[in-house]
């Protein structure tokens, strides 16, 4: 993994703004092509391989969380329960999301899944793609992700009827532009699709239906709109009323794998995983640690401490709901600049990656986006070792 310095392309911000990549810098910079990060096949191997496993070991957590009752480590209302056990057992569909990693070309860590509602979809699938066909045509680029979404919606599309779905955000531009996007594959897939504002889904108290402004009864809504909030609004108790006649996704089940107090379970369920960092619901032995809230977007109020003495800290609003405890790990320092590597799975499949990165230790909402290419002719890892 390297970070190589690279130029703007000529009337770039035209070009982004071209495909209706509308949030390249709205808060400063964020799509930043002055450098980009390559990997050798290998790495890009190990990435797809951790990705897949760790897939596989979130569904196992699935089964872990309901069999042995831990509801309350996530948080989750009882009359709620029910509800997320129900839309596991009936199989409802995960369309996407994105393990964020962190990796120092040896060592690759799951930092946390950001499994409900991930972004930055857009620039990783389509915005970096094009980046790669402009200025390095002959390379490659770890990135099937549009090619496996349609394929996704496409195989959903048997299952589903009728083949109509509503897209739900709320109506900021990167919420907007990222469920235009996955509205766009399923179309392709074949769907008929209506974006709606979140705020703008209506409740029928007479039928106990789901409506959209014309009344219409929604059978199928995507959300990109997380679980915990639909709680605190009072929604939740209306999914329950509705009995699953509108079927949302990502499924209910999703909330336990989106919450960080997924992470000291995965750590109690597989100890000493190589992909794992040691986690706990307290900081019991750790010296050099992370403190995240059980829910929290952006690098909200998550501190770093080394040593048991905070040397980061982010505010925010987070917290109530109680913290988890994980193993400090050191994101690789390029000239100031630390990287986290956003792995995306589509369906049950690796699809591909998008690169954060901060002047800071800690990612939020103010990293960038760095582009990323492969070259399969280098092998980082030996050459290191040589």
């Amino acid at each position: 993994m390297k970070r190589i310095q690279s130029q703007f392309r000529k009337n770039w911000e035209h070009k982004l703004e071209n495909l209706g990549f509308g949030y390249h810098s709205l808060e400063g910079l964020y799509w930043d092509e002055s450098h980009y990060y390559e990997f050798s096949s290998e790495e890009i191997n190990k990435i797809e391989n951790a990705t897949a496993e760790l897939w596989q070991m979130c569904l196992q957590a699935v089964d872990y969380i309901i069999e042995k009752n831990l509801w309350d480590k996530f948080n989750i209302p009882e009359w709620f329960r029910n509800y997320i056990i129900t839309s596991w057992e009936e199989d409802h569909p995960s369309i996407y999301g994105r393990f964020d990693f962190g990796f120092d070309g040896e060592n690759l860590k799951l930092l946390e899944f950001n499994a409900d509602t991930p972004t930055s979809l857009y620039e990783a699938s389509v915005i970096q793609w094009y980046w790669l066909q402009e200025m390095f045509p002959y390379k490659d680029q770890f990135n099937s992700i549009h090619e496996k979404l349609v394929d996704y919606w496409t195989y959903l599309k048997k299952y589903m009827n009728p083949h109509y779905i509503y897209f739900a955000s709320l109506t900021n531009i990167e919420d907007v532009t990222n469920v235009e996007y996955l509205r766009d594959c399923a179309t392709q897939a074949g769907f008929e699709t209506e974006f709606i504002p979140i705020q703008d889904i209506g409740w029928a108290e007479d039928i106990q239906e789901f409506i959209a402004g014309d009344r219409t009864v929604m059978e199928y809504i995507f959300k990109l709109y997380p679980y915990e909030w639909i709680l605190q609004d009072g929604f939740g108790e209306k999914l329950i009323s509705n009995n699953f006649r509108s079927q949302w996704m990502e499924p209910a089940w999703k909330i336990l794998l989106s919450s960080k107090a997924i992470l000291p379970i995965l750590w109690e369920m597989f100890p000493n995983h190589p992909y794992l960092l040691e986690c706990y619901f307290e900081p019991k032995h750790l010296k050099d640690y992370v403190k995240k809230p059980i829910y929290s977007r952006e690098g909200a109020n998550v501190s770093l401490f080394k040593n048991n003495i905070a040397i980061e800290e982010n505010e925010g609003d987070y917290g109530k709901e109680g913290f988890i405890y994980q193993q400090l790990f050191n994101l690789p320092n390029f000239d100031g600049n630390y990287p986290v590597i956003g792995s995306w799975v589509i369906g049950q499949e690796a699809a591909g990656i998008g690169i954060r990165e901060s002047v800071h230790l800690i990612t939020n909402n103010q990293s960038r986006f760095i582009p990323h290419l492969i070259d399969s002719n280098k092998i980082y890892i030996k050459e290191k070792e040589l």
